[in-house]
């Protein structure tokens, strides 16, 4: 077999670069988790690949990135842990005062619907003392009055009409008239026609 040596100084240059390479993105990654640790952003593999651009085998690989990424997302997860326990406080505090203000609330309801019920009882009451005094005969007259002005009214409106058309008739006759009468003044008046 015939393996083909590759000169020192080529070896050299390439792992001089390949090593200048992986601490540039080392340094992008350190970079891209400061800035989600200002931002206050949930830091994982994937965000800090994206943001350092650089692959998520890189940052498994590499002992140094694994270990920084690793660091920042327990630091996050407490943050987390400490927010959400915040926020658990913050929420029955409103809760308590959300149930305090339904408490009052619902004594407010229940005395205006006490309020209510008297007053509808008092009124049926009233309604009852009504209806005690009329007695069946009375509401039988009082049937009956009712039925007698409703054809009392039907025949004064029929009435109404009919005066109203002999009056208007009696208007136009009147208007005739005096037109007629006009005429044969005139004629008296002047007797050579």
């Amino acid at each position: 077999m015939n393996t083909v040596a590759v000169p020192a100084p080529r070896t050299g240059a390439a792992l001089a670069t390949r090593r200048h390479k992986t601490e540039a993105a080392l340094h992008r990654v350190h970079e891209a988790i400061a800035r989600l640790r200002r931002e206050k952003s949930q830091v994982s593999v994937a965000v800090v690949a994206r943001r350092a651009e650089v692959s998520r085998t890189f940052l498994y690989d590499n002992l140094e990135a694994r270990a920084a990424v690793a660091t920042a997302m327990a630091e996050t997860g407490e943050r987390r842990v400490r927010t959400l326990a915040e926020q658990d406080t913050e929420r029955e505090a409103t809760w308590r005062e959300r149930s305090l203000n339904a408490e009052d609330g619902l004594k407010a309801t229940q005395a205006e619907i006490l309020i209510q019920r008297t007053r509808i009882g008092e009124l049926l009451g009233q309604i009852r003392d009504l209806e005690t005094g009329w007695t069946e005969a009375t509401i039988q007259r009082i049937a009956t009055d009712n039925t007698t002005l409703r054809q009392r009214i039907r025949q004064l409106t029929a009435d109404n009409r009919i005066l109203g058309e002999r009056l208007k008739a009696a208007r136009s006759n009147l208007r005739f008239q005096d037109r007629r009468i006009a005429d044969l003044e005139a004629g008296l008046a002047d007797p050579l026609n």
